[in-house]
């Protein structure tokens, strides 16, 4: 393989040593076991110990004391219980066990963690532990994918970096779709590789076609966004693959085929399925999925709710896009918002480094073969990064600083393989400063986004700082007679300028975090964003403090309280289950706290649906704290389900027992306020554990 110093190359590079997966090599001492656990007899003795101790200390990190978080995030919590109850609201991903109306996603995800809980039991620990084990399987993704073409220290220093990434701590511990969205993309990855080194045409197509069901997977866990990595990953198989350009791209269009297939099949069971037999896909306008994909999932995120409405796509006026025009709870859109107050200390620690390390290696291997297996690398991780940054920095909808889970592999692919390569051609005085400024660069943003909260370990954002510039300034100066000292300054310097995302990213683990929108980080700090995710945190991100409270959700403040008059620097405490607080949830951070009375009124009956209240994430606390189901009305942003005269009829039946007043998010932002007038209007109001309830049961009426 050539370096990145070695100049133009003018044939392709030789073929990589054979690995365990490219079959048996003749005369192999070891068993099978011994290759598990130690690796191929001529890999280094270290390489597979020190793996292993990797993926121990990730699974340490995603798996210790789990269920602190309890049920995380209500909503899917709730369609994951409903999915332990009832095999068709687990197909559906419905949000409860009578099948109402499904999350705002496709199921792929609930179909994990709902399969866990049928097999271990319903529990917080049940539903995470598939999330914390799809943590683990990404660093050993990104291991075996960087190894294969950039050697077993590559490939266990990527792995290390997803490990150490903030927003990955957060979201393997979390129940969200964005758990399998990332294995699944990183799965698609290592296929993507696996294609591109191999000679015979038909094993490439094998690979790539598992690549395109890798990501057809992916869009049925959430749609568009796992389809955001489909340019760089053609491209790099097409540039360096080893078949002939029109072979390679016929095989893309086969993996295209495949990844239709196998995220197409749902959504004609949903076409055909009878509507009136099951539930009603939340978030979409019409009860379709597709349009759910290209609508509130697609376009409303991309444009905003502007284009959702243009389009007859997204959700209902009120939701989907961004708030009031701007873009919802990620900050103003353009370059900088990955470095922001929003996403900024959930991803963006080592992003100057991966930047420096794909511009610099883009240009050193601009002459190198086309199938160079440097260059291959860099367009398929770097690539990946940059365009999912730049869908995320320029989204005009609603945008959460979480989504950015999505960019961890990527980076930590991309600093790895480029500065093994910058290694490698250290003698090279300018390469060697490249090296040195990925390390400051890295060093000094730490320390930026450590100054954002002084209040916590103030002395490591020095610590940082100071360890970074001395190894950076040690690995510049380290030629001729110092060039032994040039291991001393990486090491000090990578270690040192890494030591504040890691420690941000331990605070982030041993912190309980719930709601809609979690942050990393340690509790109370005021480096996060708007709405739940820690206890005790604050404060707005830039692209809501400037809204009044009319453009916030149902309920989320005072009718006369602009959100621009809450303080932004975390010293805003939110009420009691979040900046929306209906009975028994809110917006931000919802509370699965219940009243015993009510939960025992909801117990005590028969129908098909206990209680009827306005919101998926009103009605999400009552699920999980009861063992009935509660009809979502509005589901989780104001659709159209049910209609009054559907909810009329649902009542004239007997399938529902009591209607809950109070609520939000969803109730009142479709048309829906008129079940909640008609309801006051013709049935007798009482008032159980603090919650006015309205019987609607025939007798009583």
């Amino acid at each position: 393989m050539s370096t990145l110093t070695d100049g133009p190359a003018t044939a392709a590079p030789p073929p990589l040593p054979p690995t365990p997966a490219d079959g048996p090599r003749p005369g192999h001492p070891r068993s099978w076991a011994g290759r598990l656990f130690l690796g191929p007899a001529d890999d280094p003795r270290w390489a597979r110990p020190a793996l292993w101790g990797l993926l121990a200390v990730t699974a340490a990190l995603y798996l210790w004391n789990l269920s602190a978080s309890g049920y995380a995030n209500d909503f899917y919590a709730a369609a994951v219980k409903a999915g332990t109850q009832d095999l068709k609201a687990w197909l559906f991903a419905s949000l409860d066990s009578s099948n109402a109306i499904t999350v705002d996603k496709p199921p792929a995800s609930i179909w994990l963690m709902a399969l866990s809980g049928r097999i271990f039991g319903f529990s917080s620990w049940s539903m995470l532990i598939p999330q914390a084990l799809l943590g683990v399987g990404t660093v050993a993704l990104v291991w075996a994918a960087v190894r294969r073409w950039s050697g077993d220290a590559a490939g266990l220093v990527a792995g290390a970096l997803v490990t150490v990434t903030p927003v990955a701590a957060l979201m393997f511990r979390f129940n969200n779709p964005d758990a399998l969205l990332v294995f699944l993309m990183t799965l698609a990855g290592y296929f993507v590789v696996r294609a591109v080194e191999t000679e015979r045409g038909r094993s490439a197509l094998r690979w790539l076609l598992l690549a395109g069901v890798a990501l057809g997977f992916a869009f049925l866990t959430k749609m568009l966004q796992g389809l955001l990595v489909l340019p760089a990953f053609a491209l790099a198989y097409l540039v360096a693959g080893q078949s002939r350009l029109w072979t390679r791209i016929w095989h893309l269009l086969a993996a295209g085929g495949a990844l239709i297939v196998s995220a197409g099949w749902y959504v004609l069971l949903v076409s055909l399925w009878p509507a009136d037999s099951r539930p009603y896909i939340g978030g979409s306008t019409d009860n379709s999925l597709w349009q759910l994909a290209i609508g509130y999932n697609g376009l409303s995120r991309i444009f905003g709710r502007s284009a959702s409405t243009a389009t007859g796509g997204g959700a209902p006026a009120g939701g989907g896009g961004g708030f009031g025009g701007n873009a919802g709870f990620g900050g103003s859109t353009g370059l900088g918002r990955m470095f922001g107050t929003s996403f900024g200390t959930e991803i963006s620690w080592m992003l100057p480094a991966a930047l420096i390390g794909l511009l610099a290696g883009l240009w050193f291997t601009r002459r190198f073969a086309r199938t160079d297996r440097i260059r291959a690398a860099l367009i398929l991780w770097g690539g990946s990064l940059v365009v999912s940054a730049l869908v995320f920095s320029y989204m005009e909808g609603t945008v959460h600083p979480y989504y950015s889970v999505a960019l961890a592999p990527f980076i930590a692919a991309t600093i790895a393989v480029s500065g093994r390569e910058l290694w490698r051609g250290r003698d090279n005085h300018v390469v060697r400063a490249v090296l040195a400024l990925m390390i400051a660069a890295t060093g000094i943003w730490s320390f930026l986004l450590l100054s954002r909260d002084s209040s916590w370990l103030p002395w490591l954002r020095w610590v940082v700082l100071t360890g970074a510039l001395a190894g950076a300034a040690l690995l510049v100066v380290s030629a001729g007679a110092w060039r032994r000292f040039a291991i001393i300054g990486l090491l000090v310097g990578s270690l040192t300028a890494l030591s504040g995302a890691a420690a941000w990213t331990v605070a982030t683990a041993a912190t309980a975090h719930s709601g809609s929108i979690p942050t990393s980080g340690p509790s109370g700090s005021g480096a996060g964003g708007f709405g739940g995710g820690r206890a005790g945190s604050g404060g707005l991100p830039a692209g809501i403090a400037d809204l009044p409270a009319g453009d916030l959700p149902t309920g989320a403040l005072p009718d006369d309280l602009a959100a621009g008059d809450l303080p932004t620097d975390g010293s805003f405490t939110p009420p009691t289950g979040g900046l929306s607080a209906p009975p028994g949830g809110g917006f931000g951070g919802e509370s699965t706290t219940v009243n015993s009375d009510l939960i025992d009124l909801l117990n005590a009956t028969t129908t098909r649906w206990s209680a009827a209240v306005s919101g998926a994430q009103s009605a999400a606390p009552y699920i999980l704290n009861t063992d009935t189901a509660v009809m979502a009305i509005g589901g989780f942003s104001g659709d159209p389900y049910p209609t009054l005269a559907q909810f009329q009829q649902y009542v004239t039946d007997g399938d529902i027992s009591y209607y809950i007043a109070g609520g939000g998010m969803g109730g009142g932002r479709g048309g829906n306020s008129e079940i909640a007038q008609w309801v006051e209007a013709n049935f007798t109001a009482s008032t159980v554990g603090g919650v006015t309830v309205y019987d609607l049961r025939p007798v009583a009426s």
